[in-house]
């Protein structure tokens, strides 16, 4: 599986079991993260289970510290920073 539509299933999951909401909002590049109603601990979730399932967390293995805004975003940082 790619790694976009890992994390688009890992985001489905979280969101439903942490945001107490019944529907999963769209998904795509333009997404703001901050408007799809996860909040920071559910994001912290999001990224522990990523790791999991990936194998690796971009965010402890970059130089500099990244806070992306959208999910575009997001899955281009896992995509350019993940081990070769």
């Amino acid at each position: 599986m790619a790694t976009k539509e890992t994390i688009a299933e890992v985001f489905r999951e979280v969101f439903l079991r942490e945001s107490g909401f019944e529907s999963v909002p769209a998904l795509d590049d333009d997404t703001i993260l901050l408007e799809t109603g996860l909040d920071s601990l559910g994001f912290a979730i999001l990224v522990v289970e990523l790791e999991d399932r990936l194998g690796f967390d971009p965010f402890s293995l970059a130089d500099e510290p990244f806070y992306p805004t959208t999910f575009g975003e997001f899955v281009r940082f896992y995509e350019t920073n993940q081990p070769r």
